[in-house]
């Protein structure tokens, strides 16, 4: 049985509150230049720090947020809250869809 073996590297904040991540965090990590660093502060106070996964940005779905955004400022008049109707019909025309958010898409599909 292996022992798990911690590996300790610090650095030090700037007057901008700035620093070089370590060399062996980098490692650890696979950091690049640019690579996102994602910081998730536990309720004991320690902080765990884990490379950013990037998202692609979708442009044809970032447009149609876009246009949405910009239609609905320009027209509040139409907005009109979500009533339990609504959502019970939403509901009824996709209890029988199944999905799997993490199955490979077809080649069509793609």
């Amino acid at each position: 049985m292996h022992a798990q073996m911690a590996l300790e590297a610090e650095s030090t904040l700037t007057d901008r509150f700035q620093t070089t991540v370590p060399g062996p965090v980098r490692q650890a990590l696979h950091l690049s230049k640019k690579d996102k660093i994602k910081y998730v502060i536990q309720s004991d106070g320690s902080v765990l720090m884990q490379r950013a996964e990037t998202v692609e940005a979708d442009p044809v779905l970032d447009q149609f947020l876009s246009f949405l955004a910009v239609d609905m400022q320009r027209h509040p008049e139409k907005l009109q809250p979500l009533t339990t109707s609504m959502r019970q019909r939403v509901a009824s025309l996709v209890a029988d869809v199944d999905i799997d958010l993490d199955a490979p898409l077809a080649d069509k599909d793609e």
